[in-house]
């Protein structure tokens, strides 16, 4: 018999993703998968699950699932606490549940996207190869709702063997190593300067797709748009109001903005635990 994970309570937002749907842009369908790649990463290995296993993305925090089996679970990403069977336990471990115990996230103290891996993964049918929600591409299972209930899968790794896996603070204030974007040659000269030199505060228009910033304005040297050209995870377009946007997992295949700056892929999953009200620098690569 299939063990199940039922749904008690979604949490502020919570997706099945993996390491997504690489190569397939030329047809219109991008990457997506895990926003912070590297916290699910680790989530499967602490569980003995391969890497690329589907597990919950969960925002802020306040998931509470019940496992109908025994079940090996762990939390990564923006730390949270955490309760397994009303046991209390840290992020970055093993947690051990029995039949019929709830796991429940309180709500994240920094960071924005914890990270839910159960040994054997979450095993929601794919689509084009992956099991990821795509939220812009409408591809994948939907965000979980109260009563829904997710299938655990039986393909696993030898378990680790550890305990504890440390987890590096994420900072207050992240610093994004960006390298030149293809449309510097739009602005203003300085322009980006004034990208590398300025806080930016990421505005509560944030989601999957990407963050809206606000700070000093980047300014253009011409007029018009460009035609749709290919975008990247870590782009950053520069829309008429000169206010930048980053691009996160689940960006447009293509863009029409000019790119002033890319974000190193490396800061990616940095740059996905930037909550609202943050403020966020770029240091030029």
């Amino acid at each position: 018999m299939t063990a199940k994970i039922e749904v008690i309570h979604p949490g502020v937002f919570t997706t099945v993703q993996d390491l997504g749907r690489p190569g397939l842009a030329a047809i219109g369908v991008g990457r997506s998968g895990a926003a912070d790649r590297g916290s699910l990463r680790l989530a499967n290995r602490l569980v003995g699950n391969p890497e690329s296993h589907a597990a919950l993305e969960c925002v802020l925090g306040g998931l509470v699932l019940r496992f109908s089996a025994p079940a090996t679970v762990a939390v990564t990403g923006a730390p949270c606490p955490v309760t397994a069977g009303g046991r209390a336990f840290g992020p970055g471990s093993p947690i051990y549940l029995r039949a019929g115990e709830e796991l429940v996230l309180g709500m994240a103290s920094h960071g924005l996207r914890c990270y839910v891996a159960v040994r054997g993964g979450i095993d929601v049918p794919p689509v084009l190869g992956a099991r990821a929600t795509d939220t812009l591409g409408k591809l994948g299972p939907p965000a979980l709702s109260a009563g829904m209930t997710l299938p655990v899968g039986q393909e696993v790794l030898t378990h680790p063997g550890v305990d504890l896996a440390p987890l590096a603070s994420l900072p207050g204030e992240p610093v994004l190593r960006a390298a030149p974007g293809p449309r510097v040659s739009w602005f203003i000269p300085g322009a980006l300067s004034t990208l590398v030199s300025s806080g930016y505060v990421a505005t509560s228009d944030a989601d999957r797709v990407g963050v809206r910033l606000d700070g000093p304005v980047l300014s253009r040297a011409r007029d018009g748009e460009l035609p749709p050209e290919a975008a990247v995870p870590g782009a950053v377009q520069v829309p008429p109001s000169g206010r930048p946007i980053l691009f996160l997992a689940d960006h447009p295949v293509t863009g029409g903005y000019p790119v002033i700056a890319v974000v190193e892929e490396a800061d990616l999953d940095l740059a996905a635990q930037v909550r609202p009200g943050q403020r966020v620098r770029f240091r030029l690569v």
